[in-house]
């Protein structure tokens, strides 16, 4: 019995079982093993032939973009107006079947966007070079989910369901479980808060499908036994995701309004050009990005070229941006800014910048 078989038989058991206390051991251990297939199942083959046609894209900009979606939800129209890009767009489906980069210039940063091949159902089992564009979208720092608004929520579940099944979770932070294997000792389990989901046995018989017999688990939060075997496998991306519906033009109003109340949803429409540049400020505020703006002694700041940064960095991170040499010769910085208690600060390396601070470093 191949992989495959043996997934689609647990998937089914699965579905048939009962879910009540006498039988989570038995889920979770259907779980566990569902999860080690998968992932068997996702690495690359030992003998593989010669390699065909990757989706390999340097990686550029400030920050990278995948776009996926079912084929003919407007992935590449949506390219070329974003983009100076050009994505070959027609009625048909299967328009486009390699990755293709685009870069959408904004606030100074540049965002590089892919328009990947659309995926179509049983992508993660390899469907339609399916296992080719999801790894891609594992390498991004948001995702962008193209859906058609007339196809309801259809499109939506079966993407996150593709997704999931490749170790891929979005809008979801890492569960809080610290887990270490130990060379003996047997299982040191604990947990600071109580669990509803998860017990010892459980936890065991999880492990012990992994052929794990010694370990250190630790529960801060009342986790699930999916997100405990997420902690196990290690490999899990968890990374933002905006859900685009497109072709809102071909709606009721009463239906655009649901859907732009969704979380984490927006809704547009290519085809007319419609409410893109809110969509650009949100997909911004799911990248966390900030600008910073250097000045020289005695000058103007610079406001034409501003350094890209992640929400959070602190002055060390702009001075290894600048050069790599500078935080060693770094004495103090003053920054005019809302980091600021007040304008200019002398700061030391760990302050922490916000949007559109200015910097100015002073050297030994």
């Amino acid at each position: 019995m191949g992989i495959l078989e043996k997934i689609s038989e647990i998937e089914k058991e699965i579905s048939r079982t009962q879910k009540n206390k006498a039988t989570e051991y038995h889920l979770g251990l259907l779980k566990a093993k569902l999860a080690k297939y998968r992932s068997q199942l996702l690495e690359p083959s030992k003998s593989a032939g010669a390699k065909g046609e990757g989706f390999d894209v340097m990686k550029s900009g400030d920050a990278r973009v995948a776009l996926i979606g079912f084929p003919s939800v407007g992935k590449s129209t949506f390219l070329s107006l974003m983009t100076a890009t050009a994505s070959e767009a027609a009625s048909y489906e299967f328009t486009t079947l390699t990755c293709i980069p685009g870069v959408i210039e904004y606030k100074g940063a540049n965002i590089q966007l892919l328009d990947l091949p659309g995926i179509i159902e049983g992508a993660a089992q390899g469907k339609g070079r399916g296992r080719q564009v999801i790894a891609v979208a594992r390498t991004a720092d948001v995702v962008i989910m193209m859906l058609d608004a007339t196809k309801g929520d259809v499109q939506r579940e079966l993407l996150e369901k593709e997704l999931e099944t490749v170790g891929i979770r979005l809008n979801r932070t890492k569960p809080n479980i610290y887990f270490k294997p130990k060379k003996g000792g047997g299982l040191s389990y604990n947990s600071t808060v109580p669990l509803t989901h998860c017990s010892e046995k459980l936890v065991q018989l999880i492990l012990h499908e992994y052929k794990i017999f010694n370990a250190e688990v630790l529960f801060r939060e009342d986790s699930t036994p999916d997100e405990f075997i997420d902690v196990l496998v290690g490999s899990r991306v968890y990374m933002p995701c905006l859900y685009v519906y497109n072709k809102v033009d071909q709606i009721s109003i009463e239906e655009v309004d649901r859907l732009a109340r969704r979380p984490h949803s927006v809704v547009i429409s290519c085809g007319m050009s419609l409410n893109l540049d809110y969509l650009l400020e949100t997909l911004w505020e799911y990248l966390a990005l900030i600008c910073i703006y250097t000045k020289k002694r005695g000058e103007r700041p610079d406001f034409n070229d501003a350094i890209i940064m992640r929400r959070g960095a602190s002055v060390e991170h702009v001075c290894h941006r600048i050069h790599r040499t500078l935080a060693s010769q770094f004495k103090y910085a003053l920054v005019w800014g809302t980091s600021t208690k007040y304008s200019p600060q002398r700061v030391g390396l760990t302050h922490i910048m916000e949007h559109e601070d200015v910097i100015q470093i002073v050297k030994k």
